[in-house]
């Protein structure tokens, strides 16, 4: 097949892990016969240097006619002092609004061989497969803002329609995985996590009824998902609580540097990134974990070229190199060696290639 896939690479690591994720990326469409036009444009911290705009028309252009969008990740301290006019987040805010990415799926599992990566006992997170729904282009992210001398406040809004429709994303991946749908908001304190009880409540009932759905207060969510993650199956909240929760279960896998995400919307091209950040303090040093652009690079040929053969042998080569020892430095072991970012990827190649 013939797409083409707007690559941003950003700022810090981003760079780094993004290169690896695209000689993964050449080496299926190498192996399975695609034509894959990659442009790099500039983004974020970088693009600010540039022109001044962490978002320039010519890159938003090139995003909205591409299939699909391939983030590394943004920001630093150089942009992000408390008197910055602009900052790099604004431009990621105004992309995933201008792509219409309203749902955002991050999936967490943790790989038998890191187990002793995780800071917790091995009988809570062996076996941890879960899947949070994250609603990306609502709530006080978006929300009216104000500041001054004296106060500031930003807003909290929800409408219907956007409920409805991520939790309809939401409910249809819980079909095809265990049927278990948990909607986590603030009801006992917001009025936009009532009204999202109750919207939630209302679409599985009545279009999802093979479905288990249960209400969970996001204070109690942080708490199982600690105390008994492998409770839970498809994880569906609104944005600010899915931003924290997700950041939370990474350390179940043993690292924030392993997992990826999917930001999709009503039509087929989606924007693919790492959920970590950039991570200024090892830029350049060649140690930064890669498997998370990798995995998000195999969630883009599922979901957005729907090339699901391809992204199944992406998924189990990064296994397979971890299953072979390849760890950086944030999935090492105390006194043992770890490996760069490029033995990494050189790891997933070699295995692609068996």
């Amino acid at each position: 097949m013939k797409a083409r896939i707007a690559v941003l690479p950003g700022d810090g690591i981003g760079p780094e892990v993004v290169a690896e994720g695209l000689r993964c990326l050449r080496a299926i469409a190498s192996a399975y016969g695609h034509d894959l036009r990659l442009e790099e444009l500039p983004f974020g911290g970088n693009a600010i240097d540039a022109s001044g705009d962490p978002l320039p028309a010519s890159t938003l252009d090139a995003c909205l006619s591409a299939d699909a969008v391939l983030l590394g990740a943004i920001g630093g301290p150089k942009w992000s002092s408390p008197g910055a006019p602009v900052r790099p987040e604004q431009g990621l805010l105004r992309l995933r609004k201008a792509l219409g990415v309203y749902a955002n799926l991050r999936p967490v599992a943790v790989h038998p061989a890191l187990i002793d990566a995780s800071t917790l006992k091995a009988d809570v997170v062996a076996g941890v497969d879960l899947l949070f729904v994250r609603e990306l282009t609502g709530g006080i992210y978006f929300g009216e803002k104000r500041t001054d001398a004296t106060r500031a406040f930003d807003v909290c809004e929800y409408s219907v329609a956007e409920i409805e429709r991520v939790t309809r994303v939401a409910a249809r991946l819980a079909q095809a995985r265990r049927r278990k749908l948990t909607s986590i908001d603030k009801s006992n304190v917001l009025e936009t996590s009532r009204l999202w009880r109750k919207v939630c409540e209302r679409v599985v009932r009545a279009e999802f009824p093979d479905l288990a759905l249960e209400h969970m207060l996001v204070d109690a969510a942080a708490m199982h998902l600690i105390r008994r993650p492998k409770d839970f199956d498809v994880l569906v909240t609104e944005n600010m609580f899915g931003d924290i929760l997700t950041d939370e279960a990474s350390m179940l896998t043993g690292s924030l540097g392993l997992l990826p995400s999917a930001s999709l919307g009503d039509g087929r091209r989606g924007l693919y990134e790492p959920i970590h950040g950039s991570a200024p303090d090892i830029a350049g040093k060649g140690s930064a974990n890669p498997y998370g652009t990798i995995l998000s690079v195999a969630l883009l040929l599922r979901h957005s070229l729907a090339l699901s053969p391809e992204a199944q042998a992406l998924e189990s080569a990064v296994s397979h190199a971890i299953e072979r020892g390849a760890r950086t430095a944030d999935l090492a072991l105390p006194g043992a060696r770890s490996c760069s970012t490029r033995a990494a990827g050189d790891a997933v190649l070699a295995a692609l290639a068996t």
